[in-house]
């Protein structure tokens, strides 16, 4: 009885600690996928919720739902884009994964087309913008002035104001800008420092270093952005590089400027851990999470460092998105559980969830 009363105590003051270095905050559960991973999130003013399921895995059923209240998945924008078939990439989803809802309401959907993350279909690389309003696709990026068969587009931030979309490419380490105008683009500060991991950082996480079946460690060059709501900052960072970075996006759209003077704007913020997507709250901080830490973090306007919360559900916490009554929702994708990095063993804890906490 004593021995169950010194245990029981011991769970209460590690929760007590976790709690105090999270402000009091708590992992919510809110939508679980049962064995359909999910990656991209992005939440409307009017808080209709969108996820996005990249097909990585061949458990694949939708590329992109909209959650209903009773925590549905519904085919969004409608079950025919949804459809697959490798035969049209051009009108369906092949393997999408971010999304992100600008100033307008609009909600951006990119398609990187590379099913289980292997080389792009290069005619299925496409970003879609899609009208809330009307629930329709009204336009679709193609990017065929990138070279799409080395291209690994990753992760996308739209500034609906300038028209311009910000866009991560982790496998030629680069940004693209696209103008969303023109629908013509450009590839900057490719394979610089700050876009390019470190090749001699492992990622281990649960004591377990992250390698494939061949023992290569698990590598990504620039992935997440972030904008911030007054459009004047671009976060961005590698994943196997323990920094964050951001650059001025006035160094990014005055395509008069030469690589180095691009280069010249890029800021090192410091140390921020593994971290995969991030996404800026509208008073400018940027929230990020710490796959090995099971931790998510935000950076502040004033520039420190600050843990959210911590919890070990957090594994490899993927995209976020903030909800206007301050919630911060965050889907868990348990990449690094994979059979890739396990000798082919599935070691992920199903079902899938969709995480929030309190701001």
């Amino acid at each position: 009885m004593k021995k169950g009363l010194f245990t029981l105590l011991i769970g209460c003051v590690a929760i007590t600690v976790l709690l105090a270095q999270s402000g009091g905050r708590v992992l919510e559960k809110v939508h679980s996928f049962g064995r359909y991973q999910p990656v991209g999130l992005a939440i409307s003013k009017s808080g209709r919720m969108f996820v996005s399921f990249p097909h990585w895995t061949d458990q694949y059923q939708y590329g992109l739902v909209e959650m209903t209240k009773d925590g549905q998945r519904r085919p969004y924008p409608d079950a025919d884009w949804n459809r697959w078939d490798t035969t049209a990439p051009q009108q369906h989803f092949i393997s999408l994964q971010a999304l992100f809802i600008d100033d307008d309401d609009i909600l951006w959907a990119l398609d990187p087309a590379n099913p289980n993350l292997g080389k792009p279909k290069p005619a299925g690389v496409k970003l879609l913008r899609i009208d809330l309003r009307t629930n329709q696709v009204t336009r679709v990026y193609r990017f065929n002035d990138l070279p799409l068969n080395q291209a690994g587009l990753n992760d996308v931030q739209v500034d609906a104001r300038r028209q311009v979309a910000y866009l991560s490419d982790p496998s030629r380490a680069c940004l693209v800008v696209l103008d969303l105008k023109t629908g013509k683009s450009r590839s900057l500060l490719q394979k610089h420092a700050s876009t390019t991991a470190d090749p001699n950082v492992v990622m281990t996480i649960d004591g377990k270093e992250v390698r494939d079946r061949s023992g290569k460690p698990f590598s990504s060059n620039v992935n997440g952005i972030a904008l911030t709501p007054d459009f004047r900052y671009l976060y961005y960072r590698p994943i196997t590089k323990k920094r964050l970075y951001r650059i001025q996006t006035r160094f990014l759209t005055d395509s008069t400027l030469a690589p180095e003077q691009v280069a010249a704007g890029v800021e090192d913020l410091g140390d921020a851990g593994f971290s995969h997507g991030m996404i800026a709250d509208r008073a400018g901080n940027v929230y990020m999470g710490d796959s090995p830490a099971k931790t998510i973090r935000r950076y502040t306007p004033a520039g420190k460092f600050e843990t959210v919360v911590t919890d070990e559900r957090l594994r490899w916490p993927d995209s976020y998105a903030v909800s206007a009554d301050g919630y911060l929702y965050v889907t868990v994708a348990q990449y690094e559980r994979l059979p890739k990095f396990n000798e082919g063993q599935d070691k992920v804890e199903y079902p899938f969830w969709l995480y929030r906490v309190k701001l």
